[in-house]
């Protein structure tokens, strides 16, 4: 019998009645009736007291669990070596989700660690493409959104003229002097970083109408970092963009080499301090570019820069644009997002994530980096709008709550590294190719076979 229906039989009044009326004995005493009762009264607080602790027990760890394994549904958890739950014995959760939901709340774990042997090699398209198409076709005003943003040069005029002012300013100033290095990090870094997403920006078009404009303005943009490379990054950004996560051609991808080199925490210091270093020097090595007019045009402009500055203001102003470069793409709070962008963390099989806070202010807003892979026409203006124009797209996808911490969790937590990004097979679209053409194949065939059943049904 179930406690709950033994409890429910020995607290009614018809539980005595019954057993009087089965029996053929005569009544007991008064006094037995009366022990009777009084047992039966401490049987029953007894079993309400048991069972209730029992309830509060399971609920109490029920509550955990649920927490823990919220939309882990179908995970076999005798994989796990005795763990119940998919957050026993590991790092806290470091992505959120603005808008929890039953299969994710954004606190606990979702999905079991990654591999840290490898990449994480998947065979899926890319996510962009199709939510693009559901967002357009749940929302066709999103168009109206696209189009390119008139104040961006006006901030790319401003950031370049701040960095110059800087660095006349310090052309006395010794580069080894607290002041000196603190303008560097502090002013130079964040406005640096600004000039690289402006130059972002400005590659996809969104400066001005006519693409001349866009480049020329790219090329001025880069006058403060120092070293020409707004012609390069065009192309692989929007390689990047088309053929996000394939083994390469995207050069934001790390190499096998960089795994093999830097899989621990010390290599991953070195990697998230020398990160520009990283993604200067990578694309070199994994697919390098045919030369155009604009690549040289902006190399003699950059070097012409360069040597004009020092020979009016010294080497110092340089070695100041310089040192604002290298901060700017190392441990720089505005730097989180270069990590925060792709890596893949909590076991999530997402590739893309975005930010929300308050730096995107010094950052043309690329922390909205699931909005701007959706739709890379949409400025940074409107990148905010889009999100609130589609929220039941945007607001369920796990997001990092802060950048600084994104390069701080990617240090020490074990659960992400240099492995932590997904990767497709360089013949991943051929193989695609020829899975949708067989599956083309064998839904004519279907469809013939059920064609001419029909006709001999007729």
């Amino acid at each position: 019998m179930e406690p709950g229906r033994c409890l429910a039989l020995l607290g009614s009044e018809g539980f005595g009645q019954q057993h009087q009326t089965s029996s053929a004995a005569p009544s007991p005493p008064k006094r037995q009736q009366c022990s009777a009762h009084a047992f039966r009264n401490t049987t029953h607080d007894l079993l309400r007291d048991v069972w209730g602790r029992a309830r509060a027990e399971s609920s109490r760890v029920m509550t955990a669990k649920d927490a823990a394994t919220a939309g882990a549904a179908g995970v076999d958890f005798s994989y796990f070596g005795g763990a119940e739950s998919l957050s026993e014995g590991r790092s806290p959760r470091r992505t959120t989700v603005v808008s929890s939901a039953e299969k994710d709340n954004g606190v606990s774990h979702v999905a079991p660690p990654q591999n840290p042997n490898d990449f994480l090699w998947i065979m899926t398209e890319e996510p962009h493409r199709s939510r693009r198409m559901a967002i357009m076709k749940a929302h066709p005003e999103v168009t109206k959104l696209m189009g390119y943003e008139p104040m961006t040069k006006y901030v790319v005029f401003g950031v370049v003229s701040l960095q110059l002012i800087t660095a006349y300013l310090l052309r006395n100033t010794k580069p080894l002097s607290p002041l000196f290095f603190l303008c560097v990090y502090i002013i130079g870094g964040t406005a640096n970083h600004n000039l690289f997403l402006a130059i972002h920006e400005i590659t996809h078009n969104l400066a001005f109408k006519g693409i001349k404009a866009n480049k020329a303005l790219a090329v001025f943009a880069n006058l403060p970092i120092g070293v020409p490379y707004s012609a390069a990054f065009k192309r692989y950004h929007l390689e990047h963009h088309k053929y996000l996560g394939e083994d390469g051609i995207d050069t934001d991808l790390p190499t096998h080499f960089e795994l093999i080199c830097l899989n621990n925490v010390l290599g991953k210091v070195f990697f998230a301090t020398f990160q520009i270093l990283f993604y200067a020097l990578r694309p070199g090595f994994v697919r390098t570019q045919q030369l155009t007019q604009w690549h040289l045009w902006n190399l003699l402009t950059q070097l012409t820069f360069d040597y004009l500055l020092v020979k009016t203001c010294g080497v110092r102003p340089l070695i100041y644009l310089l040192g604002s470069s290298f901060f700017a793409g190392s441990l720089h709070p505005l730097a989180g997002h270069f990590i925060a962008e792709h890596y893949v963390w909590d076991g999530l099989h997402q590739e893309t994530y975005s930010y929300y806070g308050p730096l995107n202010w010094f950052a043309y807003n690329v922390g909205y980096h699931n909005e701007h892979h959706d739709f890379p026409s949409v400025p940074w203006t409107r990148l905010p709008a889009l999100r609130k124009l589609a929220p039941e797209f945007y607001d369920t996808i796990p997001s990092h709550p802060s950048w600084p911490m994104v390069i701080v969790n990617f240090i020490r937590d074990p659960e992400v590294g240099i492995f932590a990004r997904v990767k497709r097979p360089s013949d991943f679209r051929e193989k695609l190719t020829a899975q949708r053409a067989a599956k083309g194949d064998a839904a004519k065939q279907a469809s013939g076979k059920e064609s001419d059943s029909d006709e001999g049904k007729e």
